[in-house]
């Protein structure tokens, strides 16, 4: 909340003036009804329009790992053997999961 340091302050008189009922009213009326929402949840209940996809069937080409590639022990992605960093008990690391 920012504050304006150059306002003129209140005065005693003023501070007592302000009844307990008058306060209240006042906290209230500040305070929002609203509850935080996790942004992640309301994210997942908007539909776009165009979005459905339900009957769309995707062909994807799986090929086996090559010769020349490795799977990486640590991350489990597939690798070029010029990114193998070292193997320990016949386990492979490649050189991002190294450093």
């Amino acid at each position: 909340m920012a504050t304006d340091y150059d306002a003129p302050r209140k005065r005693d008189e003023d501070i007592e003036e302000d009844s307990l009922e008058q306060l209240k009213t006042r906290r209230s009326d500040h305070q929002s009804g609203s509850v935080d929402v996790d942004e992640a949840e309301a994210a997942d209940s908007y539909e776009l329009p165009g979005a459905d996809l339900s009957n769309v069937e995707l062909a994807v080409a799986v090929l086996p790992a090559q010769d020349d590639e490795f799977t990486c022990s640590e991350c489990f992605l597939v690798h070029h053997r010029s990114q193998l960093a070292y193997e320990k008990d016949g386990m492979l690391i490649c050189s991002e999961c190294a450093s």
